[in-house]
């Protein structure tokens, strides 16, 4: 199966939060949950799949600071 460019920024993208994720306890989780909830994007929806991966970059940048010990998310009661 052949990727695109934006597919294959987004897998890399996983593999990076992924490993940056395995030296902090919980976080691994965040990113799976994270990136399933996105996964029903449309593939043409281009523009909500570059700011999810602008949001997720940053998230990473977040992950790797050696002073961020944990990560909170908002639950959404309805």
């Amino acid at each position: 199966m052949v990727h695109s460019k934006l597919q294959l920024e987004v897998l890399r993208l996983y593999k990076e939060l992924l490993r940056a994720a395995a030296a902090k306890p919980g976080f691994q989780n965040n990113v799976r949950t994270e990136f399933k909830k996105q996964a029903t994007l449309k593939r043409t929806d281009t523009l909500r799949i570059e700011y999810s991966l602008r949001m997720g970059r940053r998230k990473l940048d977040m992950i790797k600071d050696p002073n961020v010990s944990g990560m909170g998310s908002f639950v959404d009661t309805k």
